[in-house]
């Protein structure tokens, strides 16, 4: 059989497989090993080429960041950083309407500066800012869904563990991608404010009396100087990266290193709170390490087989340009969105992808963020919005439904694909900063 004929059968064979509930990994890494196989017609030369592969993919170096960057956020996390943000912006937020939501937003986006995890941020703002939220008078719906709208920052603003992976699957600069992410940031996170503004001034019985938009004591007891600790964590990882002090990876070091002495000397990690970081390290790099083998076996079975080289030619030969390729691709990000996670998604879509979008002319950076922002919208989009149901779990005792979650996510996934929108039609938003 030809190899390209065995290389569309191939995605063809990989499609059916995730849909049918197999792993992501397994799926690429066991249809890729079938397709070599199927193209060499030797099993111990496609079992060489899957072992190769496999080792070569996480023995780079760059791919020492993630554990590094996981456990800098984890130990931000566990040490209560995110609370005495969302305390400290909440108490200055007191007489905006609709202050707590914006309070949140802008927790996020500082928290975001330092874990680069959109899952850690939705399980730690969930718990902190929706009780006060609703405390306050809030409407439910509108509470949960900001938290679970704002999370998605963790993986948009630098460092970002999908800007990471990215970089990983692509041979990209990771200090050029986290540059590119600080534009899209906070335009979205400037979009959400004046949203959340906009509806407390048309609809203030869904935010409550403004005179409680701060609960009694619940910012007043934390000290403002406590923002210092926060801020100096993301100052010192993003401007030794931008300044060229260290290497991303070396950024993720130091960042663990100091996260981790800030949280002992704050005497809010003892033994058994570093166990517990050391636990939640190795399950999500043991996670992650394994969806990046079977990325890296399927990308290069793909390059083995032909396809991207005739998908490209087909893409460059039918007129569809940069703009139409980016809303295209954009379009099936989000529609994956709906069932996959987002890791599985970029391993599923960046290798067969990123040759078109060099093929067109887009800049790497760019492509990147589009594709981070479109994988980031299928966060909050039904019926697999992993952000939902963390947020949904973590307040399940309380008697929040999934259904609540969605319906106030929704603005925010909306206002999301606006920016997107906005990020294809003006890459300068992404490369003023990164070139």
């Amino acid at each position: 059989m030809e190899a390209l004929t065995v290389g569309y059968i191939s995605l063809a064979g990989i499609v059916i497989a995730i849909y049918a509930g197999l792993h992501v990994a397994i799926a690429l890494a066991g249809v890729s090993l079938l397709g070599v196989w199927a193209i060499t017609g030797k099993l111990s030369l496609a079992l060489n080429f899957v072992a190769l592969a496999a080792s070569d993919s996480i023995a780079d170096y760059t791919f020492g960041v993630v554990p590094l960057f996981v456990l800098m956020g984890l130990a931000v996390a566990e040490s209560g950083l995110g609370r005495d943000t969302f305390d400290i912006v909440a108490r200055r937020l007191r007489r905006w309407r609709g202050g707590l939501g914006v309070a949140t937003v802008l927790s996020n986006a500082i928290f975001a500066a330092i874990t680069g995890i959109s899952i850690a941020s939705a399980a730690v703002f969930a718990r902190v800012a929706v009780p006060e939220m609703v405390r306050a008078g809030t409407d439910r719906s509108i509470a949960v869904g900001v938290v679970a709208g704002s999370s998605v920052l963790g993986m948009l603003i630098p460092p970002s563990l999908l800007l990471i992976l990215f970089a990983v699957l692509t041979d990209s600069s990771v200090g050029a991608l986290f540059a590119g992410g600080v534009g899209p940031g906070l335009l979205l996170t400037l979009a959400y404010i004046v949203y959340l503004t906009v509806l407390g001034r048309l609809r203030p019985q869904l935010f409550g009396e403004l005179e409680s938009a701060l609960p009694p004591g619940s910012g007043r007891r934390t000290p403002g100087w406590l923002i210092l600790p926060v801020a100096g964590l993301a100052g010192l990882v993003l401007s030794g990266i931008y300044l060229g002090v260290f290497t991303p990876t070396e950024a993720g070091a130091v960042g663990a290193f100091a996260a981790l002495a800030l949280g002992i000397l704050m005497r809010r990690i003892g033994l058994q709170e570093g166990w517990r970081i050391a636990q939640q390290t190795g399950h999500v790099t043991a996670a992650v390490c394994f969806l990046i083998i079977g990325a890296s076996i399927y990308g290069r079975m793909l390059g083995y087989s032909g396809v991207p080289q005739s998908i490209t030619t087909w893409a460059t030969g039918s007129g569809i340009g940069p703009l139409g390729f980016l809303f295209l691709f954009s379009l099936l990000v989000m529609a994956l969105g709906t069932v996959l996670d987002s890791s599985s998604i970029m391993l599923v879509t960046v290798p067969l992808a990123f040759p078109i979008a060099r093929e067109l002319g887009i800049d790497p950076v760019h492509f990147g963020l589009v594709t981070v922002l479109a994988v980031e919208i299928g966060l909050l989009t039904p019926p697999l919005g992993l952000s939902v149901f963390v947020v949904q779990a973590t307040l399940r005792d309380t008697g929040v439904t999934l259904g609540e979650v969605f319906r106030g996510a929704a603005p925010f996934a909306a206002i999301m694909a606006g920016v997107l929108v906005l990020v294809i039609l003006e890459p300068a938003i992404v490369l003023t900063l990164a070139r």
